[in-house]
């Protein structure tokens, strides 16, 4: 397989097919056709144009949107047009640092194609080569990548938390790490990538941490989130990158620049060593 398979599945997508969705005359994100043709039929929320699917300039406030589109949302979900709601909110906006234009529940943040964002966390544990890595078998009753292996410590970014705060939650419920172990993570940056699903286009930014671990410590599941947790030398944590599908994909990205940032993937041996470089940062369609 190689590394660069992973990269490039995380940033296969055809916007010929999808349509821009607007609010305030700023594209936010991309949807299909037919849906957008659906959603035009709710007149007071949705206007349909030329450039794509609009929220009603009447809808003024990211409250009002919020409510409007969320009302729209349910009715669909009741229909088996979109996904129920999962009662966790998302900003909406152009980037990470511009306004917050909207909410919108989860389940349907790739259905609109709106950025999103999330938290990962490497566990690490010991130094040089003998450091090895946790990692963890994600439930089989998952909605996304069921029984695939992921990281120590993985979530979505929701509305009302910052960064860290939403660390420190994950780390509770998918690790049962303790916040003062947790706060000692240390931020190692961000990747992204544009993936087209068959629920849409996942428009995702990863804020990475790395965390040095005790070798006393085993996490343990709370949420009912992951199956086991495995301690694996980081070699084979990489060589299965590398040669399966094993990891959920974006986990594959992330643990792809841990190698890089720690000198573990040699410019003179990979050959596709810029390629993998470029790919950790992939311009994405929405905002800046």
């Amino acid at each position: 397989m190689g590394y660069l398979s992973h990269v490039r599945a995380c940033n296969t997508h055809d916007l010929t097919g999808f349509v821009g969705f607007f609010v305030e005359d700023q594209r936010v994100g991309w949807v299909r056709p037919a849906l957008a043709r659906r959603l035009g039929a709710f007149g007071r929320v949705f206007e349909g144009g030329a450039d794509g699917l609009a929220l009603a300039p009447t809808l003024q406030t990211p409250e009002a949107r919020t409510r409007a589109v969320a009302d729209v949302i349910a009715r669909l979900a009741e229909d088996g047009v979109l996904p129920a709601p999962r009662g966790e909110l998302y900003r909406v906006g152009q980037g990470w640092s511009a306004p917050t234009l909207m909410l919108l529940d989860r389940a349907v943040v790739p259905t609109f194609g709106v950025r999103a964002y999330g938290v990962h966390l490497n566990g690490v544990v010991g130094v040089g080569g003998e450091t090895k890595m946790w990692v963890g078998r994600r439930s089989p009753d998952k909605a996304v990548a069921p029984g695939k292996l992921d990281n120590l410590v993985a979530g979505g970014q929701p509305a009302g938390l910052t960064l860290r705060e939403n660390l420190l939650k994950e780390c509770a419920e998918e690790a049962d790490l303790p916040a003062g172990l947790a706060l000692q993570a240390v931020a190692a940056g961000a990747l992204t990538y544009c993936m087209e699903t068959p629920a849409g286009l996942r428009v995702d930014t990863l804020f990475i941490y790395d965390l040095e671990l005790p070798a006393s410590f085993t996490p343990r599941n709370t949420d009912g989130e992951i199956d086991e947790f495995m301690l694996w030398p980081l070699g084979r944590v990489l060589q299965t990158v590398r040669d399966t599908d094993l990891f959920k994909f974006n986990v594959s990205l992330v643990l792809i620049d841990y190698a890089l940032r720690h000198g573990l993937i040699d410019p003179d041996a990979e050959p596709d060593y810029m390629a993998l470089v470029a790919g950790m940062r992939a311009p994405l369609p929405v905002g800046g």
